[in-house]
Formats: C-alpha cells, sequence, structure tokens
C-alpha cells in the first residue's frame, strides 16, 4: 500500500446472526480506492452497499478481513476508536442531511470543531474555519440562518460544509441527493465535481444511474461481492 491509497480492504466479510440462521452481508470484498479519486457504490437492495457503506465510515466493524483507511487498520477498533477516526479522517454528507434545528449553518458547520477538543481552538478560529467551509460551498450569505429557512440543496450544502471543516481523508455520501429534485441534485453533485477537482477524496452510495455517471469510477455490488468496477467517461 503507498501514501496514495486512502481506502483498502481485504477479503471484507460481514456476517449477520449466529448458527444455521447466517446472512452474508458481504462476503470476501476486495476495494482499492485512491487520493483524489470520486468513485460512486451502487446495488439493489440487499446487495451490501449500506453494510459497505456504514464499514468504510467506521460506523461499523467487519466480521472478517481488513479494513486500512489512509494507511491505518481499523478493522479491529473499539467504538471509542473508531468515533476518533470517524471525526478526525471522514466527512459525512447523509441524505436527510441532519442538521441541528434552531441552531444557525455557520453553528451547524462548527460542531465537529467542537469535539475536535484536542486541537485547542479558540472560538473565533473555528467560526473562521466554518465560514471558510461554508464559502467553499457558495453558502457564506446564508451563515447565520437556521435550516427552517434554507431549501433543500441549502441544507444539502450545509452538510457538505461540516463535512469538509476538518479537512478529512474521506468525503463519505450517502444519497447525497435522494431527498432533492433533478435540478437541485445536479447543483450538489456540481460542488461535489468541483471538490473532487481540488483533489478530495469523494465515495458517493447512491441507486441512481445518473448520479454514478457523473462520478469517475462505479462500483456494482451484488449478493455480496463485487459484481463489476468500471471507469466511468463522463467527459469530466
Amino acid at each position: 500500500m503507498n501514501n496514495q491509497t486512502i481506502i483498502q480492504i481485504e477479503n471484507l466479510r460481514k456476517v449477520y446472526g449466529m448458527g444455521d440462521i447466517q446472512v452474508k452481508a458481504l462476503d470476501g470484498v476486495d476495494l482499492r480506492i485512491e487520493h483524489g479519486e470520486f468513485v460512486a457504490i451502487m446495488g439493489p437492495s440487499g446487495s451490501g452497499k449500506s453494510t459497505l457503506m456504514n464499514i468504510l465510515g467506521c460506523l461499523d466493524r467487519p466480521t472478517e478481513g481488513h479494513y486500512y483507511l489512509a494507511g491505518e487498520d481499523v478493522s479491529g477498533l473499539n467504538k471509542v476508536q473508531l468515533a476518533a477516526i470517524r471525526n478526525r479522517q471522514i466527512g459525512f454528507v447523509f441524505q436527510s442531511f441532519n442538521l441541528l434545528p434552531r441552531t444557525s449553518a455557520l453553528r451547524n458547520v462548527m460542531l465537529p470543531l467542537v469535539y475536535k477538543r484536542q486541537d485547542k481552538m479558540t472560538p473565533q478560529e473555528r467560526e473562521e474555519m466554518a465560514m471558510s467551509a461554508l464559502e467553499a460551498v457558495g453558502l457564506a450569505e446564508r451563515a447565520h440562518h437556521e435550516p427552517n429557512e434554507l431549501s433543500g440543496g441549502q441544507k444539502q450544502r450545509v452538510a457538505i460544509a461540516r463535512a469538509l471543516v476538518n479537512d478529512p481523508a474521506l468525503l463519505l455520501a450517502d444519497e447525497p441527493t435522494g431527498n432533492l429534485d433533478t435540478k437541485t441534485g445536479n447543483e450538489i453533485m456540481a460542488i461535489l465535481k468541483d471538490l473532487h477537482q481540488r483533489g478530495r477524496t469523494i465515495v458517493v452510495v447512491t441507486h441512481e444511474e445518473n448520479i454514478a455517471a457523473q462520478t469517475e469510477r462505479t462500483i456494482l455490488l451484488l449478493d455480496g461481492k463485487i459484481e463489476s468496477d468500471k471507469r466511468v467517461n463522463n467527459g469530466s
């Protein structure tokens, strides 16, 4: 593994249940994603893509196999250690935005910095970093608006800014356009493409082929295995 490899998983298995009643959600998956790649993970319901996303996001651990994130084997870490990795290395963007209500966009974006206590940043430094992240997604003028004062697309921009504020190694987007109309969804994808062009490593989990087509690589899961792994010629 070289220092440009962000994700490397080896013979990854995730089994649910015990005894005779076992479900192999992931069954011997091998995958490598390099720094700066823009990847879509697709698959029908029950394919294992949600399980894979949870493991990639350090929200769950595999039953067997290894997962190296930015060179660190995180496969066997406990919940506290995984939480620390998530906050330091991974930025999440969810379909439902997951913003705190009655809290300004700026304060929502600042949250990961508040949890990162070991950095000893001043409140002003946190605010400046959060504002910079909002500027990066074109939403600085809405910094002091609460979620109920924002459109769906603006909420997702806030969520992307929050995911970026810690400068993570990996940006993980789970159905990021699922709650948006087509036009707004394409605007969100344009932001992700711009971030990719600036060097971000982005993995998008989606069931929409038109969204996957806007990335540069599509991985299709079926029955817990990688069915195909193709480069996408999207002209970008």
